[in-house]
């Protein structure tokens, strides 16, 4: 089942977010199996991100709360939110 999780920044976490963008890198390139779509959301000015969008197969949404429980920019306190959601693609290229 596809699962959309979201995930915003908190404010002023620019250095966290820089810090652990290689950890981040290497967690999802181990857990790409499943992985539809990823990547970071912006800012307005298309250069700061603000958050980050994966959507990915999980068998259930314990799965997907403990893909991004150990994801490393969750556990080193970058976001201020972080929903999960089914989702459903209509269209899927």
């Amino acid at each position: 089942m596809l699962f959309a999780v979201y995930m915003v920044d908190k404010l002023g976490m620019e250095a966290v977010r820089a810090q652990t963008g290689k950890a981040h890198a290497e967690y999802m390139a181990a857990n790409e199996e499943g992985i539809r779509m990823g990547g970071p959301l912006y800012a307005d000015d298309h250069k700061t991100m603000i958050g980050s969008v994966v959507i990915k197969d999980f068998s259930n949404r314990t799965d997907a709360e403990n893909f991004i429980k150990n994801e490393p920019f969750n556990k080193a306190g970058l976001f201020e939110t972080v929903m999960i959601n089914p989702f459903k693609a209509f269209v899927d290229n």
